[in-house]
């Protein structure tokens, strides 16, 4: 398990390139209706965390489905969330075949969340956050705010929107936002560093 005091969960090269591999041989054989691989990586067993799979295709989104939840072994939760996200993600239609060739799969480990009491607490590009009010929630990942260059209260906007929520709820005196931090890999990146 992470530790909340800690950035990175630290796996090595090799985990990494098991767990894409396991992401990638999950899409395939759910598009194929074969049976899905086995989630036998005992190193990685023991460890619960939450987990997302992004899916795109050159710079474009083509998915991304999550949960924070830890109640599932990290393997087992990225076989569904890659799944999930080639295929239940409402803003897409199913991944094809002949798209699965093109995507890069990307993983996000995620720490705990952590409760926070001031936006000013948030690290843009260290932090992911979530937002909770009422029936709503909405989360959105680190690398996010890094990757569209915003500040602090856009990115919590952001987060309102994606929970269904008006921009400015984040406000709200019974919002609750959690921040967590995440280790992020993508096949690009594992297929060009050395074990």
């Amino acid at each position: 398990m992470m530790d909340s005091a800690e950035t990175r969960m630290a796996l090595t090269t090799a985990q990494r390139r098991d767990l894409l591999q396991l992401a990638r041989n999950a899409i395939a054989a759910y598009i194929a209706g074969l049976p899905l691989p086995a989630t036998d990586l005992p190193e990685l067993q023991p460890v619960h965390a939450g987990a997302f799979v992004s899916l795109h295709i050159g710079e474009q989104l083509r998915g991304c489905i999550g949960y924070v939840d830890e109640a599932r072994s990290l393997p087992e939760a990225l076989r569904d969330t890659a799944i999930a996200a080639a295929s239940r993600d409402p803003r897409f239609e199913p991944l094809t075949a002949e798209e699965l060739a093109q995507v890069e799969i990307e993983i996000s480990i995620l720490s705990p969340l952590r409760k926070i009491e001031s936006p000013a607490e948030i690290m843009l590009g260290q932090h992911g956050a979530t937002i909770k009010l009422g029936p709503y929630h909405g989360l959105l990942l680190p690398q996010v705010a890094l990757h569209h260059d915003w500040e602090v209260e856009t990115f919590l906007a952001h987060v309102c929107q994606k929970a269904g929520l008006p921009a400015e709820a984040w406000k709200d005196s019974d919002a609750m936002i959690f921040v967590f931090e995440a280790e992020v890999f993508s096949e690009g990146e594992v297929s060009s560093a050395r074990s």
